[in-house]
C-alpha cells in the first residue's frame, strides 16, 4: 500500500488490473479487517448516477479478485459479511503494519529516552514507502484515505529529521531537509528544522534568509505570518543566542494579549431533549471519547450513524450538552453540514465558525487554506466542542477537525465514514422494548402504560422500536386521551404492510408518516405540506399565516395539531414568547411530496410569494427601526405579506442577526423560483446586518444570487441595485478596483432610468474610492453630486452620511469650520431619526477634527462616547480603531503612559481577531513612543 499497490505470494506477483478492481482493493485494504459496505464501494465507484447493475458489477470485481489473491498463493480472504465485505490479512502481511508498529515502537523509545534508536527505526519506517499512498489513488474517494496516511509518513520523517539534529548531526541532515522543504514549502515544521541545521552549522546568514523566504511565502500564498516556532528560532538567531529546545512540543506558547482582549465563547448547541432515551452505556462510551484523558495527544471524534428516523441529531445534541458545560467551557460549535440535500462547503462553514469566534467578517481570509490557518489557530489552546451534524463524506468533515487533542467533535451521518482518523464509531439501532415503554409512557402517561401492558407491548412490537414511528404514534394517543393502547394496535393492524416495511428503509417511514397524515384535519394537512416549503434551518409561528394567508394575531396556533402529532419540532422559544419549529429531514421530504400531490401548482406558487414578502416585509421594518426611516436603500415593487404586529422585537438589529440564515435562504429561494424583484430587494435590504456585523460572504453570496437573478429576467434597476450593493461590499473588504468595476455599471443604469436616489448612492461610494487613492478634489465633486440628489430625494440619513465623509477631506484640507458645520449638521440629523450607528460614526469623525485642530482633551472625551457606543454595538473592528485613535491622541498630547495603555488594549483586540497587519502597525507605533519609567495605568471606564 505505500506506494503504488503491489499484491506478492508464494504463487508470485498477482496482477490487479486499473481501475474498478484497483479502487475496491484499496478501499478493502485501507480498511482491512474490518467490514466495507457495498453502499460504499458503489458510492467510490460512481460519483453519483450509479448504474441499476452497480451492486453485481461490485460483486463481479470482488469475485476476480479472490480468484487473483488465490493464485498468487495467498492467506489473505474476502468474506462476504452484511452489509458489504471484509478483507481479512494476518498482521505481517501488509507494509502499512509494518510501518505503524514501528512508529508506535520508537515514539515509546523516545519517552524513554533512547533517542539514537527511535530515530533508527522511524527511519527504516520512512523507507517503507515507494511513493504516494496508493499510487496517488486517483479515485477521489480512495484519495481522502490515502492523503491521510501519507500524511502520516511526512510526520514520520519529520520526527526522525528532528530526533537526529537533536543527536546532533546538523551537517549531513542539511541537504535532506532542504529537498523536504522544497517538497513542502507551506509547512513550517521542516523550514524551522532547516532554520536549526543551518544555524547549528555556522550559517546563520543561510538560516536566516531561509526564514525571509518561508515568511515571504506565507504571506503570498496565505497572507498570514510565520507561526510562533519559526518567529521564535528567527529571534534567537538574530539574538546570536543557540536555542536548546526544538521539539515542536517544546516550544513555550508566546505570553497571551492584554486581558481586555477575551475570545469569544460560542454557544451554538440545539435544544436538549427533555424526553430522551437512549442507550446510556453507549453513550458512556461516546461520553469518554470526547473528553479523553490526560494523555491524549490527538482530538477525540465521535461519529454517529444510523437508519433515516433513528435520532441522530437528538443523540448527538443529548450527548453535546452532557459534556459541554464542564468539560468544554470555552465553547461550542454547530453547523448543519445538509449533507442530504445541498451540502455546505468547507469554506462557508469555516467561515461561520470564524464569526462565532469572533473574527470579523473583513478580517476572515478568503480561500479555505487561510480560513483553515485561523480556525486551528484560535482552538489552538482551548477546550472547545464541535457538532457537525448531518454530514455526507469524511471529505466536508476532515478540513474542521480541530488540530488540538483539547476538542473533540461529534459527527452525524448517514452513511459510515470510516475515513476518519481515530474516530469512534457509534451505531444507532432500534430501541429495545423497555426502551420503547419508557419513550411510550413519557409521551402519553405512564398510567396509560401500567393499565395496559400487553397492549403497549404489542404496539412496540408493531413499530420495530423505530424511534421516530414510535413517537408519532404516541403523539396520536396522547392527543386522544380517550383511545385506548388496543384501540392504536387494532388500527396499526389494519395496515399491516406499511408498518412491517417501517423497518425496512425510507418507504416504511414514508407509510408511517402518512398513517398520521391521514389523521390530521383539512387545514393541517394543507399547512403540513405548504410549510415545508420555507427553505431555513427553523422557522418562525407567523411562518404558517403566511403559507395560508391567515391573519390571526397567534398564527402559531395553527402549527400545534402539527407538534401535538411529533411531525413538527419545536426548537427554541423566542423572546416574545413564539415557538421556533423545524421538520427532520425526511418529514418534510414526505411533506413536500404531500404538497405536490395534493396542493394545485398555483397556490403552492402563491404560498411561497406570501412567505417571502413575509420576510421582506420584516426586514423592511428592521432596516427603518435602525435607520429611523426608510433612508440610504433602495427598494422595489415586490409584494410585502405583513406579518402581526410583533413580529420583529425591539431591537432590529439582534432580530436580523437572529434571522441571518432564514434571510439568505429566502434569498436564494426567491432567485430559484425566478422571484428576481423580490430576489433583489431582500439582498439590498438585508445588507442592514450584513455591514453592521461583518457578515461579508453572506453579502457576497446572497448578491450573486440576486445578481443572476435581476439579469436572467432582464430587471435593469434590480441589476443596478445589486451592482451598487457589491460596490460597497468591495469597499469593505479593500478591493478598490473591484468596487469601481461595480459601480461604474450600476450608475450607468440609474442614469438610463433617471433613478436619483440610485445615482446619489454611487457617487457616494465612488467619492469614498477617490479619497481612498488620494484623489480629494474628485471625490469632493462627487460628493457634491451625491449630497444634491439624497437632497432631490429626501434621504436626510444619506444625505449626513455623506457629510460625515467628506468632513474628512475638508480637515484635511484645513478647512475646520466648514468641517465642523458639516457634521453638526450629520449630528443633527442621525439623532433626530435616533440611527445610532450613523452617530457613532459622525461621533469618530467629530473627535478626529477636534485632534487635527489640537483639541487634544476634547478629541479624547469625545472618542471615549464613541468606544462605548461601539463595543455596546460589539463593533470589534471599531473598538480596536477607537482605542488607537485613543492613544494617538493621548501621545500628541504628550500624555505617553496613557498612549501605551490604549495602544497595548488596541493591540490586544487585533491580536484577538488575527488581524496581523493592523497589529504590526500598532506595534510600530508602540515602539515610537518614549520608554516610560513607571506602568501606566489603564485609564477608567
Amino acid at each position: 500500500m505505500l506506494g503504488p499497490v503491489e499484491v506478492d505470494g508464494p504463487g508470485g506477483a498477482a496482477r490487479i488490473p486499473p481501475g474498478r478492481q484497483q479502487v475496491i482493493l484499496g478501499l478493502l485494504l485501507v480498511e482491512a479487517n474490518r467490514v466495507v459496505s457495498t453502499e460504499t464501494l458503489v458510492d467510490a465507484l460512481w460519483d453519483e448516477n450509479p448504474p441499476d447493475t452497480a451492486r453485481t458489477q461490485v460483486q463481479i470485481c470482488v469475485s476476480r479478485l479472490r480468484r487473483t489473491l488465490d493464485g498468487a498463493g495467498l492467506s489473505a480472504v474476502i468474506d462476504t459479511r452484511p452489509p458489504g465485505y471484509r478483507l481479512r490479512l494476518n498482521g505481517d502481511a501488509l507494509d502499512l503494519a509494518d510501518f505503524l508498529t514501528s512508529t508506535t515502537e520508537a515514539r515509546v523509545l523516545v519517552k524513554e529516552g533512547r533517542t539514537a534508536e527511535a530515530a533508527a527505526l522511524l527511519r527504516e519506517a520512512a523507507a517503507l514507502w515507494r511513493g504516494p499512498c496508493l499510487g496517488g489513488a486517483p479515485n477521489r474517494s480512495l484519495r481522502t484515505r490515502a492523503l491521510r496516511l501519507d500524511e502520516e509518513r511526512l510526520t514520520c520523517v519529520e520526527d526522525h529529521l528532528e530526533l537526529e539534529l537533536e543527536l546532533g548531526q546538523h551537517h549531513r541532515l542539511v541537504g535532506e531537509v532542504t529537498r523536504l522543504v522544497h517538497e513542502h514549502p507551506l509547512r513550517e515544521r521542516p523550514r524551522a528544522l532547516l532554520m536549526l541545521a543551518l544555524h547549528r552549522s555556522g550559517r546563520q546568514a543561510e538560516a536566516l534568509d531561509a526564514y525571509r523566504d518561508g515568511r515571504a511565502l506565507l504571506v503570498e500564498e496565505l497572507g498570514l505570518e510565520p507561526g510562533e516556532r519559526l518567529r521564535e528560532l528567527e529571534a534567537a538567531i538574530l539574538a546570536g543566542e543557540t536555542p536548546t529546545r526544538h521539539r515542536a512540543d517544546a516550544v513555550a506558547p508566546a505570553p497571551r494579549a492584554a486581558e481586555a482582549a477575551r475570545p469569544a465563547r460560542p454557544r451554538q448547541l440545539p435544544a436538549d431533549t427533555a424526553d430522551f432515551v437512549g442507550d446510556e452505556e453507549m453513550l458512556r462510551g461516546a461520553q469518554s471519547v470526547l473528553v479523553g484523558d490526560a494523555g491524549r495527544s490527538a482530538v477525540g471524534v465521535v461519529v454517529i450513524t444510523g437508519r433515516p428516523g433513528v435520532g441522530k441529531s437528538t443523540v448527538a445534541a443529548h450527548l453535546a450538552h452532557r459534556v459541554a458545560q464542564e468539560h468544554f467551557p470555552d465553547g461550542q460549535l454547530y453547523c448543519d453540514l445538509h449533507g442530504t440535500g445541498n451540502p455546505s462547503t468547507v469554506d462557508d462553514v469555516l467561515g461561520r465558525f470564524l464569526l462565532a469566534l469572533g473574527i470579523p467578517g473583513p478580517v476572515i481570509p478568503d480561500g479555505v487554506d487561510a480560513r483553515l490557518e485561523m480556525y486551528r489557530t484560535l482552538l489552538a489552546d482551548r477546550r472547545v466542542l464541535v457538532v457537525l451534524d448531518d454530514a455526507a463524506t469524511e471529505g466536508q468533515v476532515l478540513p474542521l477537525l480541530p488540530g488540538s487533542s483539547t476538542c473533540a467533535v461529534v459527527v452525524t451521518s448517514r452513511s459510515r465514514l470510516t475515513g476518519l482518523p481515530g474516530a469512534r464509531q457509534v451505531e444507532l439501532d432500534v430501541l429495545g422494548t423497555a426502551q420503547s415503554l419508557r419513550l411510550l409512557g413519557l409521551v402519553v402517561g405512564e398510567h396509560r402504560v401500567h393499565r395496559e401492558p400487553e397492549a403497549a407491548e404489542a404496539l412496540v412490537r408493531t413499530v420495530g422500536g423505530l424511534p421516530l414511528a414510535l413517537r408519532i404514534i404516541a403523539a396520536r394517543l396522547a392527543a386522544r386521551p380517550h383511545w385506548t393502547l388496543a384501540s392504536m394496535v387494532q388500527r396499526l393492524a389494519s395496515e399491516r404492510h406499511r408498518l412491517d416495511e417501517l423497518a425496512h428503509g425510507e418507504l416504511t417511514i414514508r407509510a408511517s408518516l402518512a398513517l398520521t397524515h391521514d389523521g390530521l384535519d383539512r387545514r393541517s394537512r394543507l399547512l403540513f405540506g405548504l410549510l415545508s416549503l420555507a427553505e431555513g434551518p427553523a422557522v418562525p409561528g407567523w411562518v404558517a399565516g403566511a403559507v395560508l394567508d391567515d391573519d390571526r394575531p397567534f398564527p402559531s396556533d395553527l402549527l400545534e395539531p402539527l407538534v401535538d402529532v411529533q411531525v413538527l419540532d419545536v426548537v427554541s422559544v423566542e423572546p416574545s414568547g413564539e415557538f421556533r419549529y423545524r421538520y427532520q429531514d425526511i418529514l418534510r421530504l414526505f411533506a413536500r411530496e404531500k404538497a405536490a400531490e395534493e396542493i394545485p401548482a398555483d397556490d403552492r406558487a402563491a404560498a411561497v410569494s406570501r412567505l417571502l414578502g413575509g420576510w421582506l416585509a420584516l426586514a423592511d421594518q428592521a432596516h427603518r427601526d435602525i435607520y429611523g426611516g426608510d433612508y440610504s436603500s433602495l427598494h422595489g415593487t415586490a409584494p410585502r405579506w405583513r406579518p402581526p404586529s410583533g413580529g420583529a422585537p425591539a431591537d432590529p438589529l439582534e432580530w436580523m442577526d437572529g434571522e441571518l440564515e432564514n434571510l439568505c435562504a429566502a434569498v436564494h429561494q426567491a432567485a430559484a423560483a425566478g422571484l428576481d424583484e423580490v430576489c433583489w430587494d431582500l439582498a439590498v435590504t438585508s445588507v442592514t446586518l450584513f455591514e453592521s456585523r461583518g457578515y461579508l460572504d453572506d453579502w457576497e453570496r446572497t448578491h450573486a444570487e440576486a445578481l443572476a437573478a435581476v439579469r436572467a429576467a432582464g430587471n435593469t434597476r434590480g441589476t443596478a441595485a445589486v451592482l451598487s450593493s457589491l460596490g460597497t461590499l468591495h469597499i469593505n473588504r479593500g478591493r478598490l478596483d473591484a468596487s469601481r468595476d461595480a459601480l461604474l455599471p450600476a450608475r450607468e443604469l440609474f442614469e438610463e432610468l433617471g433613478d436619483t436616489h440610485g445615482l446619489a448612492l454611487c457617487h457616494r461610494d465612488l467619492a469614498l474610492i477617490a479619497r481612498n487613492t488620494g484623489d480629494d478634489t474628485t471625490a469632493l465633486r462627487l460628493y457634491d453630486r451625491s449630497l444634491a440628489g439624497f437632497t432631490e430625494v429626501d434621504d436626510v440619513v444619506g444625505r449626513a452620511i455623506v457629510l460625515t465623509q467628506r468632513a474628512f477631506i475638508l480637515a484635511g484640507n484645513g478647512e475646520i469650520s466648514r468641517a465642523r458645520t458639516d457634521l453638526a449638521e450629520a449630528m443633527a440629523v442621525h439623532e433626530s431619526v435616533g440611527y445610532t450607528g450613523g452617530a457613532a460614526r459622525t461621533l469618530n469623525r467629530i473627535a478626529q477634527v477636534q485632534a487635527a485642530a489640537g483639541e487634544h482633551a476634547e478629541a479624547t472625551s469625545t472618542m471615549r462616547r464613541v468606544l462605548d457606543m461601539v463595543r455596546e454595538a460589539r463593533d470589534v473592528i471599531g473598538e480596536g480603531q477607537l482605542l488607537r485613535n485613543l492613544g494617538q491622541v493621548s501621545a500628541a498630547a504628550g500624555r505617553h503612559a496613557e498612549a501605551r495603555s490604549y495602544l497595548e488594549e488596541a493591540l490586544a483586540v487585533r491580536e484577538r481577531i488575527l488581524d496581523h497587519r493592523a497589529a504590526a502597525t500598532i506595534r510600530a507605533e508602540l515602539a515610537a513612543l518614549p520608554v516610560r519609567e513607571t506602568p501606566a495605568l489603564v485609564p477608567a471606564g
